[in-house]
């Protein structure tokens, strides 16, 4: 029984951990911290552009972004997982150079991987 708490525990840390990372990575505009967390394919909304993106072009469309919109800050409202346990996603605001934006992060995990498959930056 001790063990399978801490099973528990170690698995609601580890969940944890690689959420914290991809916020960090998103707080920061370090879009190579950000790299090994996303999908093959990409939902990105930024403002009124919305469209399914190839990784290495998602890439190319943070880089851009975050170029334009350098983040001073990022505040995580609000997390959670699917039912299944099968996804998670984050709400936050992020303070740019250029205003803020409600920023959600969708990823689906397998195992202990997280892949990120939507972001959006929606300005407040």
């Amino acid at each position: 029984m001790k063990s399978m708490f801490i099973l528990l525990v170690t698995l609601m840390i580890w969940d944890q951990l690689a959420l914290d990372n991809i916020t960090k990575a998103i707080s920061t505009g370090n879009v190579t911290a950000l790299e090994p967390y996303l999908d093959k394919s990409v939902e990105i909304a930024i403002l009124e552009q919305e469209n399914v993106y190839g990784k290495t072009e998602a890439i190319q469309i943070l880089k851009t972004f975050f170029g334009k919109n350098k983040p001073q800050t990022f505040s995580q409202m609000h997390t959670g997982q699917s039912k299944g346990k099968e996804a998670q996603y984050s709400i936050g605001n992020l303070t740019t150079t250029a205003g803020t934006f409600r920023v959600y992060i969708y990823a689906r995990v397998e195992g202990d991987k997280y892949f990120v498959q939507e972001l959006r930056f929606d300005k407040e």
